[in-house]
């Protein structure tokens, strides 16, 4: 017979496998972003998009006048440092493994607003760090088991 804390145990633990599993199947393959960023007048952002191969990028970039600079890996969009006003729509494609490479310099008297859908590659971290939520789980019924043994005498 099982005791009140090895059951406990065994469901606590099965709860936190099946979130690392969970998990760990989400941070398989790509990662969609949609991105809603706002840069106050002066102020420059920088994005780095790691992505395989073949992957779609989208951003748009609305304000009233901004610097702009982009590197795509490969043979991709290639933008130098380029001065626009009003309005920016960006779509290319990765061509191959690697980083884009985006810099926004807000040169206008008003915010800059950039939307954008970004498919990004998953960081490896995020591996590491479900297989640790998982192993947690296989210790937390490892040791509720350990409360279902008999006690030896003088215990």
């Amino acid at each position: 017979m099982l005791s009140k804390r090895t059951i406990i145990g065994l469901i606590v633990g099965s709860i936190i496998i099946a979130i690392g599993g969970v998990s760990l199947i989400q941070h398989i393959g790509t990662i969609t972003v949609n991105e809603n960023y706002l840069v106050d007048v002066g102020d420059s952002t920088f994005y780095t998009i790691p992505a395989p191969a073949n992957t779609p990028q989208s951003m748009r970039i609305i304000g009233d006048s901004f610097d702009l600079k982009l590197e795509s890996p490969g043979d991709g969009l290639q933008i130098p440092n380029t001065s626009y006003k009003k309005e920016k729509t960006l779509d290319w494609i990765h061509l191959e493994d690697g980083e884009s490479k985006i810099q926004i310099q807000n040169t206008g008297n008003t915010e800059l607003e950039i939307t954008g859908i970004l498919i990004r590659s998953s960081d490896p971290i995020w591996f590491t760090y479900d297989l640790m939520v998982i192993t947690s789980g296989v210790v937390i019924i490892g040791f509720s088991m350990g409360f279902t043994l008999r006690k030896p005498k003088g215990f």
